[in-house]
């Protein structure tokens, strides 16, 4: 079935794009404004750009024609935490994923208790296996309020029990128990069902005579 952009509802080109690009990293953002007051929102349109320099991007919206205040409080403070989500603290994420008002602490809603960051101002989620602090390295807007956050991830923390060779940077991924977006409402999947299918290197497939 073919598809143009051009001709569909934006909400439906939505649909296509969140029901096909599977499963989606969920960034668990904390973000702080310049008074302080904490913000915690998950974000699904969120994936690493780079490996070396370390760089991600994050995909944001808006409420109507309101800036979320996780988009606003990155704009202002040009820093934030990433935290990924393990399958323990989904019911958590899902209630900071609530469109409270911007006074409300959605950590203090779900629960959640933080630990101080290396690097940047806002703490990140005690209970999360993967934190990473970033700093602001470019705003790319889209119009109608949607941005994409470019950053420079300037910390990383996993959690001990899941680092098997701390000096080869070697991890167990089954221990981190992640989750992932999927489509429709509340769809996700926990991702603790791995296979391994390994590359194959010019010379062996010429030593297949292919």
């Amino acid at each position: 079935m073919y598809f143009d952009p051009d001709q569909l509802d934006g909400k439906n080109v939505y649909k296509l794009i969140t029901s096909t690009v599977l499963p989606r990293p969920i960034a668990w953002v904390v973000s702080q404004n310049d008074q302080g007051r904490l913000n915690a929102a998950p974000f699904s349109f969120f994936n690493a750009m780079s490996g070396n320099p370390p760089v991600v991007a994050l995909g944001i919206g808006a409420h109507g024609q309101v800036l979320k205040d996780s988009a606003r409080n990155i704009r202002e403070s040009g820093e934030f935490v990433i935290n990924l989500v393990p399958f323990a603290l989904i019911e958590a994420m899902n209630i900071t994923s609530i469109e409270f008002e911007a006074e409300v602490n959605e950590l203090e809603m779900a629960g959640l208790a933080t630990l101080p960051s290396t690097k940047v101002a806002p703490p990140r989620i005690a209970g999360s296996p993967v934190a990473f602090e970033c700093r602001t390295l470019q705003i790319i807007d889209l119009g109608e309020m949607r941005s994409i956050v470019l950053a420079n991830v300037v910390a990383i923390h996993i959690d001990d029990e899941a680092v098997l060779d701390a000096e080869r940077c070697h991890v167990d991924v089954r221990k981190l128990d992640l989750v992932g977006r999927m489509h429709g409402g509340g769809w996700y999947a926990r991702l603790n069902e791995l296979f391994e299918q390994p590359r194959i290197d010019l010379a062996d497939w010429q030593a297949r005579g292919r």
